[in-house]
């Protein structure tokens, strides 16, 4: 049994990965800002200590696992350098650790997180996992044989994997502080597959996945003809969207899953393509994506008045039509608002244009105060400049969040990757 500190351990995939190595039974502890996050709420329900930095008392013996939000001048990271403790980074200790497994990356630039979450869940007990989802959910099972976790491209840190199987969802211009452009991303993806042991599974559908240039083995899936595994017939009803799954020319059987929008049709069947690799049992895969609900901060539905509060991580152009257009498709009759929140002052001046088209897909927008990061607080555009862009749009704030309240039997979607949940607990205070 280890025993392990966890620096900045309220991040996505700190949590999960604290949460799957409590779970094996190995000692776990953090520390990181004193700001609650929703994140901290499994680890708190596993009795995991948690301290504010500075605060955590710490023994030579453990293994320092540490952000990659956090600099090497970090005042924790200094303090435990000091005590002569061993420190390894997030991404280069997970590599290490999954070789046990036989491992199956989700990566890409959107989807990943449902996408993992959808597998970990089709999986479910007939196959035994340990697995880490992006919306900071982990899970460790002494008797695992699978390892399914999400795949960051970010600064490259998939590189440090060699997964035995990954699934790539897309392929999109995003991170801008870091990524020079689209051919940079493509490239940095390239560079991902040459770690793959096993397969690829890809969307297919994607113009920027087609470019690849692998020698890896892909199966591709999607809407077009051109696909090996592919998805006909598709229907949307009260249960859900129902589609038949072509699989090499013939068909496979007919799914439901009760999540709307076409790029959750896409995430089932790079599911099912998994399953077809590993020569799993498609009527238990088909029988277990039929009772996905969906994870943390995707597309999660609650009541208020008589209007239905959708809360989204959608940052991201892509993924603010993805959501639109499966809010529109599950309430065709609603009105659409979007209160959306910029995450980042880099990817909103580098994408504002595409921020703005995908937004004016909604009935009506609203727009919170940009929300910055570890590594960016401040930058040259504002929240107003994408106002301009943006026919009928209005700014909200705390202060000014009651001018919702005239909604009735509306959809208010509610976007972002920073606390844009604050709003929507001001909401139903007021």
């Amino acid at each position: 049994m280890g025993s392990y500190h966890f620096i900045g351990i309220k991040g996505s995939g700190m949590s999960a990965l604290a949460q799957l190595l409590h779970d094996l039974g190995h000692r776990v502890q953090g520390e990181d800002v004193e700001e609650a996050i929703f994140t901290q709420t499994p680890l708190e329900a596993r009795n995991i200590p948690i301290y504010a930095f500075g605060e955590a008392p710490l023994a030579n013996d453990m293994t320092v696992i540490a952000s990659n939000a956090f600099d090497d001048a970090h005042s924790s990271l200094e303090q435990c350098r000091r005590q002569g403790m061993t420190i390894q980074r997030y991404h280069h200790f997970l590599a290490a650790w999954m070789k046990d497994y036989t491992s199956i990356a989700i990566t890409g630039s959107h989807g990943k997180t449902t996408t993992t979450g959808m597998l970990v869940h089709a999986l479910g007990s007939s196959w035994p996992t340990c697995s880490l989802i992006g919306d900071g959910t982990g899970s460790g099972t002494a008797d695992a044989r699978f390892f399914v976790f999400e795949s960051c491209e970010y600064k490259r840190h998939f590189l440090a994997y060699q997964p035995d199987i990954a699934i790539i969802t897309n392929i999109d211009f995003d991170h801008p502080d870091y990524f020079r452009g689209v051919d940079d991303v493509r490239h940095a993806f390239e560079q991902m597959t040459a770690t793959v042991g096993k397969q690829i599974v890809a969307c297919g559908d994607d113009e920027q996945v087609r470019l690849l240039q692998s020698a890896k083995p892909i199966l591709y899936y999607g809407f077009g003809d051109h696909n090996e595994l592919r998805a006909d017939s598709i229907s949307v009803h009260a249960e859900g969207v129902s589609f038949d799954v072509i699989w090499q020319g013939a068909k496979l059987d007919r799914f439901t899953i009760p999540v709307y929008g076409r790029h959750n049709v896409l995430n089932t069947l790079a599911v099912i393509g998994v399953g077809l690799v590993l020569g799993l049992d498609m009527a238990a895969i088909r029988q277990r994506v039929s009772s996905f609900g969906g994870v943390k901060r995707r597309f999660t539905e609650t009541g208020w008045k008589s209007n239905i509060v959708i809360d989204d991580y959608a940052h991201h152009p892509s993924e603010i039509r993805a959501t639109l257009d499966a809010a529109r498709s599950k309430y065709p009759d609603r009105r659409i608002v979007s209160v959306f929140q910029p995450h980042t002052f880099t990817r909103l001046e580098r994408l504002i244009d595409d921020f703005a088209a995908s937004l004016i897909a909604a009935d009506d927008v609203f727009l919170c105060p940009i929300f910055g990061s570890a590594r960016e607080r401040a930058g040259s555009v504002s929240i107003e400049n994408l106002r301009d862009r943006i026919p009928h749009a209005q700014l909200l704030s705390e202060s000014s969040i009651g001018q919702l309240g005239s909604y009735e039997d509306s959809v208010l979607v509610f976007m972002g990757a920073g606390d844009i949940q604050k709003y929507q607990r001001r909401l139903v205070e007021l």
